[in-house]
């Protein structure tokens, strides 16, 4: 009965949005979807949504103040804006300035990954390009976006191409897939798109983050066998190789719909990989772990029960950072685990700020190796510096 209950609760939220996306009007003002980040001088960036335009504004002031919003698009177009398919931001190795987006169209589910990108710190953007070659009005959305150790802009989306071509054969086809592409140019262009992998769920967004060694990784909700939403984890390799999925969580979890809560990932200077994933085969729970691809993640640890959702992770050094939104009768709270030693253990959770009206998604930033957190609520946006 649990398990029905929530697999009907993640498909009312579905419903809910996918409904919300066949609407043309545009919202009135800014949705709760933003992504921010910090230049090389320690500034911070953020975007966001409001009246057709994603929207920039930076503060040298670590939030306390936020500039005027400068629009990233000049023609305003729709904008998806919720928390788990926000606008994003990126920087490039000289403070080039990247912004990533998806673009609803006419249909429902459907949209186009969008991309602008600006050189002069903001002032001026390009006019947006549709980053995938194939421009068929069905899911090209939920994009992620991350710059590798050489420069080159990677762009990974959730894309349905492969479940029309099925449906059209009439063969089955669980879920979406998994596309990629990047830019060697500096976002001019991008490859033709690169398939990652089939049967990926339909809207939970995809982790990425840099390895060691330069190259992108991704962590996204897979599924396996008959709806079974576990998680996957790849490299997504920019030159001939072919990239290798491997599942990455096995909690057995099944679920027939997508649970809007897509997992996070920091990867540390020696390679351990971070995660944190909401799962709910035992009701539901914030995982921590270290993934270990093709095996069960090491260092297994129940962060949070009921009313935790939409965690992020960071590490730095030996210390391990995890943040989520918790949901109680008086609103949100912003809640924070740590470790210091490398996840091997991990204090009790403490709330760090709250917010009486909606939350954003937390994201956890870094600067000088100090940890803060974007936090986008209905009472204005918020940088929180974690202190011990």
């Amino acid at each position: 009965m649990r398990r029905l209950l929530v697999a009907l609760l993640c498909l009312l939220s579905s419903v809910a949005f996918a409904h919300d996306g066949m609407r043309m009007e545009m919202p009135k003002g800014p949705a709760l979807g933003a992504s921010a980040a910090f230049d090389s001088r320690g500034d911070l960036y953020v975007v966001d949504a409001a009246e057709g335009h994603v929207r920039l504004r930076h503060s040298d002031d670590d939030g306390r103040t936020l500039s005027a919003p400068m629009p990233v698009n000049a023609v305003a177009e729709r904008i998806y804006s919720e928390g788990e398919n926000r606008p994003k931001i990126a920087f490039g190795p000289h403070d080039e300035l990247y912004v990533s987006w998806s673009q609803p169209r006419a249909a429902p589910w459907t949209g186009y990954v969008r991309f602008a990108r600006s050189l002069d710190g903001g002032k001026h953007f390009s006019t947006p390009i549709t980053v995938h070659h194939d421009h068929a009005e069905i899911t090209h959305r939920f994009d992620a976006l991350a710059v590798d150790g050489h420069g080159r802009i990677v762009i990974a989306w959730i894309d349905k191409r492969d479940l029309e071509i099925a449906k059209a054969a009439g063969r089955p086809y669980e879920g979406a897939a998994v596309y990629y592409s990047w830019s060697d140019d500096g976002g001019k262009s991008f490859v033709p798109e690169r398939k990652l992998v089939d049967h990926s769920c339909e809207c939970c967004r995809i982790a990425l983050a840099r390895m060691p060694d330069g190259e992108v990784a991704a962590f996204f909700r897979g599924i396996y066998g008959d709806n079974i939403r576990d998680h996957a984890f790849a490299v997504l390799h920019t030159d001939d190789r072919a990239p290798q999925v491997e599942r990455a969580t096995f909690s057995e979890w099944h679920i027939a719909g997508c649970p809007h809560h897509g997992p996070g990932l920091a990867i540390a200077a020696d390679g351990a990989r971070h995660a944190v994933w909401y799962e709910a085969s035992h009701g539901p729970a914030i995982w921590y772990g270290q993934l270990d691809p093709g095996q069960r993640p090491r260092q297994l640890l129940k962060l949070a029960g009921p009313g935790a959702s939409h965690a992020d992770v960071a590490v730095h050094g030996h210390t391990v950072w995890v943040v989520w939104n918790q949901v109680g009768a008086d609103g949100y709270r912003l809640m924070l685990r740590s470790s210091n030693d490398s996840g091997a253990h991990f204090d009790a959770a403490r709330a760090i700020a709250d917010s009486t009206g909606a939350a954003g998604s937390p994201q956890l930033l870094q600067k000088n190796g100090h940890a803060f957190v974007a936090w986008n609520t209905a009472n204005g946006f918020r940088l929180i510096r974690v202190t011990p």
